[in-house]
């Protein structure tokens, strides 16, 4: 199981498909990064030798940002929108859908479960409805 820059990426997978596993990185970005470091998309990443993996890692720090930076830059760009109080900030933080999808119904990912509202609960709360 080779690693690369602090994440191990399954080895018994094709070079392509194991580089999906650095945050930052899909389908477009693996394959420009194994065109620039001269792989062949096939190789297992088992397969690897050393300098391959030391060219892949070269290409990867240079030209993308990936894993923790990105995770950052992301969580900043997050908090200047709700610092800033705009429309997007205001749904992110109130965990609603932010891109202008439906919230009359769906969007239970980003709501989270039903909340019944003003639901009886128990035995002495329905005896006390009643007086």
């Amino acid at each position: 199981m080779p690693r690369i820059l602090g994440v191990d990426i399954p080895g018994k997978k094709r070079i392509e498909y194991s580089l999906r596993y650095l945050y930052g990185i899909g389908p477009t970005t693996a394959r420009e990064v194994i065109d620039q470091a001269k792989i062949d998309p096939a190789t297992k990443a088992d397969d690897l030798t050393d300098e391959e993996l030391a060219r892949i890692i070269n290409v990867i720090q240079n030209n993308y940002r990936i894993e923790g930076d990105l995770r950052r830059e992301v969580a900043q760009n997050i908090r200047r929108l709700i610092s800033i109080g705009s429309y997007r900030g205001i749904r992110h933080k109130r965990g609603l859908p932010v891109r202008g999808q439906r919230t009359s119904t769906n969007a239970r990912t980003r709501k989270g479960p039903r909340r019944t509202v003003g639901a009886v609960r128990g035995k002495e709360a329905r005896a006390a409805a009643k007086t």
